[in-house]
């Protein structure tokens, strides 16, 4: 496989994507939403509650990044199979690989964008008073790594279905499932309890948000987002069968 050739392909989808996002109200509905919902908590925290931190910020936005998320990626697969641009797209010179990380990077981009605009935030408490970085940092990237995640899964639950609104419920169920696990160690067996908890999202994020970037928790971000990438590339393959 020519990489250079590959990579072209994929920055292609990657605009195609972006576009489509931009061109149509998805994109700015979402970037709406997500700062009016993390805007109104922030403002509170920090009029009524008389809190200038960001750490409600790095609490909520995993939560809504339950809902945002399996929105913003139940159509990248689903749709192109129930049209059947799917079949167009691979007899271009694509292969299945790029497909699947064209509209994971695509989506991804999009949630770091969102992401971005709640630097306001951050330089809003930096005004009021000083403001350690080494969590803030630790939060964004931990944020970035979450939210990857969820893309991928997003893209996988959209490469089992044609129908967008079943790759929400599937999307958001296994989403949901993973930022759960560590909060339900109280009904889980001794023997299984460290395994459930470093099986759960939130549990590494909780880690990296805290300043201190663990290679453990972020080779555990990277292998779930690659593992489920492969299994997209698996599901998209399928149709060959």
């Amino acid at each position: 496989m020519d990489f250079r050739k590959s990579m072209t392909n994929i920055g292609t989808i990657v605009q195609k994507e972006l576009r489509s996002y931009f061109n149509s109200a998805v994109a700015y509905v979402v970037i709406v939403v997500f700062l009016a919902i993390v805007g109104w908590f922030h403002a509170n925290a920090l009029f009524l509650a008389n809190t200038a931190s960001l750490r409600l910020m790095f609490e909520l936005v995993p939560i809504v990044f339950l809902f945002i998320v399996p929105a913003i990626t139940m159509r990248l697969l689903s749709e192109e199979k129930k049209s059947g641009t799917i079949e167009l797209l691979t007899t271009k010179p694509l292969i299945d690989v790029e497909i699947v990380l064209g509209k994971f990077l695509a989506a991804w981009a999009l949630i770091g964008v969102t992401l971005l605009l709640t630097l306001v935030y951050y330089f809003t408490i930096a005004t009021l008073g000083d403001i350690d970085n080494g969590p803030v940092v630790g939060g964004y990237f931990g944020l970035l790594l979450m939210a990857g995640v969820y893309v991928a899964i997003g893209v996988l639950a959209s490469s089992l279905t044609d129908n967008q609104v079943i790759a929400f419920i599937v999307g958001f169920v296994f989403v949901f499932l993973f930022f759960m696990l560590d909060k339900v160690l109280l009904y889980v067996p001794e023997g299984l309890t460290s395994i459930i908890e470093f099986l759960s999202v939130d549990y590494h994020f909780s880690n990296i948000a805290r300043g201190v970037v663990d290679s453990r928790d972020v080779l555990y971000f990277l292998s779930l987002l690659g593992f489920t990438l492969y299994l997209s590339v698996l599901s998209l393959e399928r149709r060959k069968w």
